[in-house]
């Protein structure tokens, strides 16, 4: 069972890890072609990164969750998951291309942006907007070829295609000077790579995967999203804190408060999405033990998985721990001493809370992997919308700054009381 767990999880991390580091190379091209400015833009845009990968992440993994699982009782319209998340997928993505082009400037001042800003960021939020089809399909492409039985691939689609936002973003940026725009238009295309890298199985003999002619069903879609709950409000956290936490630091030290925060927030990218990486990798071999009523199989995937998170939690607090100066100053292009006296603690205080984050993270793959919505969706929400927001207005009133790095842990130590409660109820129920 480990060597299975880890030939699903392993391919998932290093994905992860993909993509965090083509989430770096962006940051740090903005940071060194528009300095502190570009990084507060791109902090304020986060949000709507954010928005769109949960939808998309909501659809595409809750409909690939949904697929294996009726795949394991050897359902016959297990299929039709596929093309419904696609359709469906396609249509919640119109609203975001028509605010690409006709009012992102009002979108980034809706999100805390003053004309300095605006100035920076309003090509690069029209074309976020605009590939907000692409971003949010992709998550659909991957979820399936990983429930196929083809990690690997899904794998190759996510490397690749954070290798070519790399490559183009210095491309566009520099030799080409389009600046944000070119880091934009980067972004976006590296999806169609990955996309594309995906069309490789589904077009080998191996797929198992078929594309089903019938009108979108509402009831598949609601059913499917029961389960992408987890990774949608995954990815909605991220939006949510970045956007709460924004207006909480402009209030308290501006635009370089909040550059200092979208210093932080790229590197607790990272975090985020290894854990994230292992609670996608346990979905497929959960989700069949389940399925077969294997309860020591799906204890021995909880237990390996959190030891494994527990691991990697342990390694990014002790970096943070010890070299904060020196990761924030990656970012600090213009060497600003007041952006680094917000940013360096902030990064050893807000990474305290992966010791107990990973813990969440893993605890809400795992629920929604076996079908049971209600926890998934309640620590994930917990985690991610509900306890951050109001420990964050709260520490913030009590200790300042600080307390918007210090609500981050608070929230997942609140969470993790819900998670044992659920861990405890399902052990209860099962035995």
């Amino acid at each position: 069972m480990k060597k299975q767990l880890r030939a699903y999880i392993i391919p998932n991390i290093l994905a992860m890890m993909g993509t965090s580091c083509y989430v770096l190379a962006d940051t740090l091209f903005i940071s060194l072609a528009e300095g502190a400015n570009g990084i507060t833009a791109l902090n304020l845009v986060l949000p709507i990164y954010g928005l769109i990968y949960a939808i998309g992440s909501m659809i595409g993994v809750g409909s690939a969750t949904r697929y294996a699982l009726q795949t394991s009782i050897g359902h016959p319209d297990a299929n039709s998951y596929f093309s419904n998340s696609i359709w469906f997928t396609m249509l919640v993505s119109i609203p975001f291309v028509l605010a690409g082009i006709f009012c992102p400037g009002w979108v980034l001042t809706c999100l805390g942006a003053d004309e300095t800003i605006l100035s920076v960021g309003f090509t690069y939020t029209r074309i976020v907007l605009c590939f907000a089809p692409c971003f949010m399909l992709n998550y659909t492409m991957t979820a399936f070829v990983r429930n196929d039985h083809a990690p690997n691939v899904a794998m190759a689609a996510t490397l690749c295609s954070g290798l070519f936002n790399i490559a183009f973003d210095y491309v566009l940026m520099f030799p080409l000077g389009l600046g944000m725009a070119g880091a934009a238009l980067a972004t976006g295309f590296s999806t169609i790579v990955s996309m594309s890298i995906c069309m490789v199985h589904y077009l080998s003999k191996r797929n198992t995967i078929l594309f089903t002619r019938q009108l979108p069903s509402l009831s598949k879609l609601l059913s499917s999203c029961k389960l992408g709950v987890v990774a949608f409000a995954g990815e909605l956290s991220n939006s949510i804190t970045t956007m709460v936490f924004n207006f909480l630091l402009l209030g308290l030290g501006g635009n370089l408060a909040v550059a200092a925060y979208g210093i932080v927030a790229n590197f607790a990218l990272v975090g985020t999405a290894l854990f994230n990486g292992i609670s996608l990798g346990l979905q497929p071999l959960a989700s069949a033990v389940h399925g077969q009523g294997n309860t020591q199989g799906e204890k021995e995937i909880l237990h390996h998985s959190i030891q494994i998170g527990s691991v990697i939690a342990c390694f990014l607090v002790i970096i943070t721990l010890i070299f904060p100066e020196t990761l924030v100053s990656v970012f600090n292009s213009e060497q600003s001493e007041p952006l680094a006296a917000y940013a360096v603690p902030g990064l050893s205080l807000y990474f305290l809370g992966f010791l107990v984050a990973q813990v969440n993270i893993i605890h809400a793959g795992f629920f929604s992997a076996i079908g049971n919505s209600v926890a998934s969706s309640a620590i994930a929400l917990s985690r991610g919308v509900v306890a951050i927001a109001i420990l964050a207005f709260l520490l913030s009133h009590l200790f300042g700054i600080n307390g918007i790095w210090l609500s981050f842990p608070a929230a997942e130590v609140a969470t993790l009381l819900l998670t044992l409660w659920f861990v405890k109820r399902h052990l209860y129920v099962r035995n």
